[in-house]
């Protein structure tokens, strides 16, 4: 008999027949003492050469409807316990022809921690429960990115994981969606910024239809290779998607040229996950200031709150015409609103408490979701799903790039940066700066760097430091040593050339008894107590001890401020995961 059918002769619930096992920290699958244990079913893999690849796998049933498959020896379940005074053929306690009282087991547990932290997107991200997750790890696709990315993921830092969307027409149902020819286009892109102390998160959806300089890309190749395609300049961002065969890493290394915020993962997802996303969690609540007929999308909705799910739920995210100016601009709001309900759902009572309600959404979730092999693990999976339950949605915000119209066209189709307000935004969010009003966890290490800026300071004259370039714009050491000689009076100064290895944020590193030299020449540059790093005395090329300072990725050009901002800037357009809007 399998577990299921076991269960239910029982009047077992089989999410119960999971237990932890202390000496392995694993949950297996224990079956009645009458029976012999059935070993844990690992991930099915693909077969080879089966047409249609994982889209066509038959996938493993959810834990407790699992069939037996290898029996373990009977002896490795220990009998139930019975009471010193019952006779051998009594039934255990609470077995007396009635069924048991549940308890709420460690595997419900986990569900409702993990369960639907991870809808983070209108069009393709979702999961459940580890142990779900792990029955599901073969729906999942990887992709490796290269250095576009980060190997591993840490629960101690601050991450970012971009989040596309495709409109390539794959699965069945979609075939009146989309660009008929497209290859896959980066059409729905969502930069996803968690906080270091997980007080807060920022969504920053970027357009489509913003130009961009799409850098050069390599991308691992079928047969192992490396192929590195050429960047192309002024070109729409969702072309740093598909177009020439580039991977999503393409659309990473975009990211960080626009932005200056390096993405650590990504998610990608097609048409079929809003569809199959939104029917798992029964509907997803919406509302709309006015009534909409769009014949593009066919969306055919009255004006008022909506419960919509699968093709309803794919038209509402894509439609363009019924929204304020008809552009991509006025979906992104739209998109966001939708998501904020989607958030709100995933993360409701019914659905965390609810095992069928989440095996479901793993299932939907997973067979659409493509990731970077630096979370393709279902152990890194759930981090990320844990991490990300510790933010209310209060706290998350959703903000899109800043953008001015491009001023190369006679008629408006594309947007550029606007220059003068997205840096603001971009720093705070590299900086980890929360944009809703949160308290911030206080660190030891913050009240550290700060106390290295309090004290004496040389004068300028005294200050002795050489300059590395370490991931600065070419040329930034010896304009930093021109700036300093000539505009500050730091004479005694000199060009190191390149940095050994690049680093991501400028540092200036000073032996105990220069202390007074660093804080005069963190207040000439604006550099951060962060920044400053106590240590080993150095030597110039004189032979004079030395301080170093090394410019970082982060560094912006001679003279002007490193500090970073702690204040987000004011951002009108934004809104947060807990607040209901209506589509207009």
């Amino acid at each position: 008999m399998d577990a299921q059918g076991r269960g239910r002769a029982d009047n077992i619930d089989p999410a119960d027949q999971w237990v932890l096992n202390p000496d392995t920290g694993e949950y297996e699958l224990r079956l009645s003492p009458s029976a012999p244990q059935s070993a844990v079913p690992g991930p099915r893999r693909p077969s080879a050469g089966r047409a249609g690849g994982r889209a066509s796998e038959r996938h493993p049933a959810a834990p407790g409807r699992q069939q037996a498959r290898e029996a373990a020896p009977a002896e490795t379940v220990p009998a139930p316990r019975r009471r010193r005074s019952a006779p051998p053929d009594e039934p255990p306690p609470g077995r007396r022809g009635r069924r048991p009282e549940k308890k709420k087991t460690k595997t419900k547990k986990v569900l409702m921690w993990t369960g639907g932290t991870m809808a983070l997107v209108l069009i393709g991200v979702g999961t459940a429960g580890y142990l779900v997750l792990r029955h599901l790890e073969g729906n999942v696709t990887t992709t490796d990115v290269g250095s576009a990315g980060k190997n591993g993921f840490s629960k101690d830092e601050a991450f970012n994981i971009l989040i596309i969307g495709t409109d390539k027409r794959t699965g069945k149902g979609n075939e009146g969606y989309g660009d008929k020819g497209s290859i896959g286009h980066a059409d729905t892109n969502v930069l996803l910024h968690v906080s270091k102390d997980r007080t807060n998160a920022t969504a920053l959806s970027i357009p489509r239809d913003l130009i961009v300089d799409v850098p050069d890309c390599p991308t691992k190749q079928p047969d192992g290779s490396t192929k590195v395609i050429p960047g192309t300049d002024h070109e729409r961002f969702n072309t740093s998607l598909g177009q020439d065969g580039r991977d999503p890493g393409c659309t990473m290394r975009t990211v960080k040229e626009v932005t200056g915020i390096q993405p650590d993962h990504f998610m990608m997802a097609d048409f079929n996950a809003v569809k199959t996303l939104t029917t798992a969690v029964g509907g997803v609540d919406v509302c709309l200031k006015h009534a909409v007929n769009d014949k593009d999308s066919h969306l055919n909705l009255t004006a008022g709150e909506h419960t919509i799910e699968g093709e309803d739920a794919l038209a509402f995210v894509r439609t363009r015409h019924a929204w304020g100016n008809q552009g991509d601009l006025d979906r992104i709001k739209v998109q966001q609103q939708f998501l904020s309900s989607l958030m709100r759902k995933m993360a409701s009572g019914d659905t965390l408490t609810d095992p069928t309600k989440l095996y479901d959404l793993a299932d939907a979730a997973t067979k659409a979701l493509t990731v970077d092999t630096g979370i393709g693990k279902v152990s890194t999976l759930k981090d990320v799903a844990l991490e990300l339950k510790k933010v209310p949605t209060k706290n998350i915000t959703f903000l899109t790039v800043p953008v001015l119209d491009n001023p190369a066209e006679k008629v408006r189709a594309t947007v550029i940066v606007n220059q003068n307000t997205a840096p603001e935004i971009f720093d705070a969010i590299n900086n980890d700066v929360s944009f809703t009003a949160v308290k911030k966890k206080q660190k030891a290490d913050k009240s550290a760097a700060a106390a290295r800026l309090k004290g004496t300071q040389s004068e300028a004259s005294e200050v002795r430091v050489r300059v590395f370039n370490g991931g600065a714009a070419q040329g930034s050491a010896g304009e930093t040593v021109t700036w300093l000689q000539t505009s500050v009076g730091v004479l005694k100064s000199e060009n190191a050339a390149n940095a050994p290895t690049e680093i991501p944020k400028t540092t200036l590193e000073y032996a105990p008894d220069q202390a007074p030299q660093a804080r005069k020449l963190a207040a000439l540059m604006g550099l951060s107590g962060a920044a400053l790093k106590p240590g080993k005395s150095f030597t110039n090329s004189q032979g004079m001890p030395t301080m170093t300072l090394t410019l970082g990725k982060d560094f912006k050009g001679a003279g002007v401020p490193l500090t970073a901002p702690t204040k987000a800037p004011d951002v009108e357009d934004k809104s947060t995961a807990d607040k209901i809007q209506c589509a207009s």
